[in-house]
């Protein structure tokens, strides 16, 4: 599914439009362990390259272009976003497989609604 969805959008011309927010903080335990289990390979998966990660530090301001996300409270927290906003989050860490299979489902409902849609 992860392969048809960034065959999709990369037929749409719009990869770049979407990414995966990860918002955490210097300290999270649950942080580190995503870093040291998921990051150093996450950019050479199918979900990597569909959605490049970007890191967002919870102690500095919110950039202006993620204003519109809300309610994040807990690290790590990740939003998916594409050019209509967000379309999925994942709160918390419990594990790589849990992780994928969460981003695995946001990306299935992305793809079954046309998300990322071409020309935004």
């Amino acid at each position: 599914p992860v392969a048809a969805a960034l065959a999709f959008i990369c037929w749409a011309g719009s990869a770049a439009a979407a990414e995966l927010a990860m918002f955490e903080t210097a300290t999270c335990p649950w942080c580190l362990k995503w870093h040291r289990e998921v990051g150093p390979a996450y950019g050479r998966t199918d979900e990597g390259r569909l959605l490049p990660l970007r890191r967002v530090d919870m102690a500095r301001p919110l950039p202006a272009d993620l204003a519109g996300i809300a309610g994040v409270k807990y690290s790590p927290t990740f939003v998916v976003r594409d050019c209509k906003g967000e379309a999925g989050r994942i709160v918390g860490y419990s594990g790589e497989a849990e992780f994928y299979g969460e981003l695995a489902a946001i990306i299935a409902r992305m793809t079954a609604a046309g998300r990322p849609a071409a020309g935004c």
